[in-house]
């Protein structure tokens, strides 16, 4: 996992977005038990309570839950973790929108780069390749 952080955005948010694109990508997998704080602050090269804080914030938004005694783990709820997958690809969109504006294109520009983009990905196969983009 790549631990790099930005300058004016606090430490937590930024491993919770880490932790949070790790879950919704199957890195830590629904039910899995989560590292420890201690292993994850050293892995990341933070300070154990501000990964703890983190930790702390994506148990309030029940990506994760704690079992006394025994860790905290991945939620098995299929909904939020689908919610998930949504909020981070709305987000990939947004951000990818605001740039693509910035370089002046237009919405019919960025339709087509975007069909051509998903037409030219060699990655995966199972995406659909479906014109009505």
């Amino acid at each position: 996992m790549s631990w790099s952080f930005k300058e004016g955005i606090p430490i937590y948010q930024q491993i919770m977005q880490i932790l949070q694109i790790g879950i919704a990508g199957g890195v830590y997998p629904p039910g899995s038990k989560m590292p420890g704080v201690r292993d994850l602050a050293m892995e990341a090269g933070v300070n154990p309570n501000t990964m703890q804080r983190a930790l702390a914030e994506l148990e309030r938004t029940q990506l994760l839950y704690t079992l006394r005694t025994n860790g905290r783990f991945v939620t098995e709820n299929e909904n939020r973790l689908a919610d998930l997958r949504s909020e981070l690809a709305s987000s990939y969109i947004k951000e990818m929108l605001e740039k693509m504006y910035r370089l002046g294109y237009t919405d019919a520009q960025i339709l087509e780069t975007l069909k051509n983009a998903v037409s030219n990905h060699s990655g995966s196969e199972e995406g659909s390749k479906d014109d009505s983009i």
